[in-house]
C-alpha cells in the first residue's frame, strides 16, 4: 500500500456521522489528515450506523461510516433523493469478536450455541442455553450467563442479529449498551459476562473466543482467519459517500478517503486494533472514487 501524497486545493469542512465501531478510527484519521492540511475543519459523531444514511441524504455529512451494509430501504431512500445509489468504500477489516471475562476458561462457541444463548427465537434450531455448564464449563455448572450487547441504532447489533441469530430476536435479558467500549467494560467487570463488540475494542480484562459453525471448526479472530474466511464474523468496516456516477468525488472527501486507505491510514487501523485492507482492495477503491 503506497504512502499518501499531499495535493493542492484541499479546503473546507469535513463532516462524518455514523458508526460507533468506527468512531475511534474516524477521530485518528481526521487528526492525521488535519496534520497534512491544517486549514481544514473536521467534525465527527459516532452514535450508530443507522445515523449515517439519513445524514448523507440530508447532506449534513460527506462521510457515512457503517459497520454493516446499508439496508435496501436505506439505499432506496438515498436513490429517491439523488437518482443513484451511495458508494461504499471498505476502510478496514473487523473481526466482530465475542468476548468473555479474562478468567472465563471457555475455549469457544459454535454459532448455534451463540444463537441459543442470545436469541429468544433460536432460528438455528438449538435449545435454550442460560448457564455456563450447558457449554461445557462443569465447574461453572449453575453459573448464569450474563449477556451484553448493543442497542438497535448500532450496525453491530444488526450484523450480529443477521449473521448469528439468522434474523431472529434478541432475548430481553441482553443488557443493551450505548457503545462498543461499554460492552467490553461490562464484561471485564462481570465474571459471567458474554457479549459482542469490534476487535478494536479488546482490552486486557476480556478474552475474544474462537467461533465456528461446528465445534471441530472453531477459529480465533485473527487477521489470517478473517482473510481465509475461517473466522465466521469477519467483516469490512465501510464509509459510504455520495458519488455521482461518472463524476469524481469532491476534492476534500476524495483526498480524505485516499488518506484513509493509504499506508499511513492503514497503519492507524493496526494501531487501533483492527486489521488493514489487502493491497488489492485498496487498488479497487482508488479506482472507485475516480
Amino acid at each position: 500500500i503506497k504512502p499518501y501524497e499531499k495535493t493542492s486545493g484541499v479546503s473546507g469542512k469535513l463532516n462524518s456521522i455514523g458508526s460507533d465501531t468506527l468512531n475511534n478510527l474516524m477521530g485518528l484519521w481526521m487528526e492525521g489528515f488535519k496534520k497534512t492540511y491544517p486549514n481544514i475543519k473536521t467534525e465527527f459523531e459516532g452514535k450508530g450506523s443507522s445515523t449515517a444514511p439519513p445524514a448523507l441524504i440530508k447532506g449534513s455529512s460527506q462521510l457515512g461510516p457503517m459497520s454493516r451494509e446499508m439496508k435496501s430501504t436505506e439505499i432506496d431512500e438515498f436513490e429517491k433523493k439523488f437518482g443513484y445509489k451511495p458508494t461504499a468504500i471498505p476502510v478496514a477489516i473487523d473481526a466482530l469478536a465475542v468476548y468473555v471475562h479474562k478468567d472465563n476458561p471457555v475455549k469457544g462457541l459454535t454459532l448455534e450455541q451463540l444463537d441459543s444463548i442470545f436469541s429468544s427465537t433460536k432460528k438455528r434450531g438449538g435449545s435454550d442455553i442460560t448457564k455456563w455448564g450447558q457449554v461445557g464449563l462443569d465447574a461453572w455448572a449453575t453459573k448464569p450467563i450474563s449477556l451484553y450487547g448493543r442497542n438497535s441504532a448500532s450496525g453491530t447489533y444488526g450484523y450480529f442479529k443477521k449473521n448469528v441469530l439468522n434474523g431472529g430476536d434478541y432475548r430481553d435479558s441482553v443488557k443493551e449498551q450505548p457503545g462498543s467500549s461499554a460492552v467490553v467494560q461490562g464484561i471485564a467487570a462481570d465474571l459471567s459476562g458474554l457479549g459482542y463488540s469490534g476487535i478494536g475494542y479488546r482490552t486486557s480484562g476480556v478474552r475474544a473466543i474462537a467461533l465456528g459453525e461446528t465445534t471441530s471448526a472453531l477459529s480465533d479472530p485473527s487477521l489470517a482467519n478473517c482473510l481465509s474466511g475461517d473466522y465466521p464474523l469477519a467483516r469490512f468496516l465501510v464509509v459510504y459517500v455520495n458519488k455521482k456516477p461518472g463524476k469524481p468525488l469532491d476534492t476534500l472527501t476524495a483526498e480524505f478517503i485516499k488518506y484513509v486507505i493509504s499506508k499511513e491510514g492503514q497503519e492507524v487501523v493496526v494501531k487501533d486494533g483492527y486489521y488493514p485492507l489487502p493491497a488489492n482492495v485498496v487498488a479497487e477503491q482508488l479506482k472507485a472514487i475516480k
